[in-house]
């Protein structure tokens, strides 16, 4: 008999998170049996008790860079894996806790904390991308199960994956969701936001809130003037882009503009 093939090494990494995008892979159920012919998970605290320690052909990471410590791991990490795929807003745009990037992070730490001199911590919560080479960066927050399994396929199959880059109108056009920035003159990021949740709030008659980070080609400034000209304020703009992506480039470079 001829030995069974050798499973692709699969193994998922959290840093600083709140675990949504690791529950997103296991959300997918039936999906995760059918991968587990051709998969092994060898590293998944989320899921395994038992990790299988060496080398990996494909890590999953979620979550920001937050402590010397994580800035440490994430290059050990890199270091162990063929490929790196960054999954959601946390480990590719800093997520919601790099609010504190236009802050000063001790201020922080010093109102939370009795003793402050224990806590070691980054001035700045980052991306996995400002610390090590990435080979994909999945968005969203939390990401799309579907996209997910077209990123886990297209690696074991050796091209580029087929994710969207198009912005969220896209999928409201598709939907024939009505446009809840011209027919009821409320902030909406879709115009600027990367496509992959589906248009979930404009279908429940609510503006985007940017949850799958900055499209492929972002006019922040044009849906910003459009914005201010419906009477939204300069302080209401900022906090607009200071959500799940506010360290995103483009984001950040928009909310900045509109600073005192």
């Amino acid at each position: 008999m001829y030995p069974a093939p050798r499973k692709t090494r699969l193994a998922v990494w959290k840093f600083a998170s709140c675990d949504g995008c690791q529950l997103s892979l296991l959300d997918c159920e039936d999906a995760l049996l059918e991968l587990a012919e051709v998969l092994e998970f060898a590293y998944f605290p989320e899921a395994l008790s038992r990790p299988v320690r060496g080398r990996y052909a494909l890590s999953l990471v979620e979550g920001s860079i937050s402590t010397p410590k994580d800035a440490e791991r994430i290059r050990a990490v890199r270091r162990r894996s063929d490929h790196l795929v960054t999954l959601g807003a946390c480990a590719t745009a800093g997520g919601i806790q790099a609010l504190r990037n236009f802050a000063a992070a001790g201020e922080f730490v010093a109102a939370v904390y009795a003793h402050p001199q224990y806590i070691a911590t980054l001035e700045h919560s980052s991306a996995i991308s400002a610390h090590v080479p990435v080979d994909f960066e999945l968005r969203g927050c939390p990401v799309n199960k579907l996209q997910l399994l077209e990123v886990i396929s297209a690696f074991l199959r050796g091209r580029r994956p087929a994710i969207p880059a198009y912005s969220l109108c896209i999928e409201c056009k598709s939907r024939a969701h009505t446009c809840v920035l011209v027919a009821t003159r409320q902030a909406c990021l879709g115009p600027v936001t990367q496509a992959g949740c589906g248009a979930i709030c404009p279908g429940c008659h609510r503006g985007c809130y940017g949850c799958f980070g900055p499209q492929e080609t972002p006019n922040t400034t044009a849906l910003s003037d459009a914005l201010a000209a419906l009477g939204v304020s300069r302080a209401a703009l900022q906090r607009l882009y200071r959500t799940f992506n506010a360290d995103a480039p483009a984001f950040r470079r928009e909310s900045e503009r509109h600073g005192e």
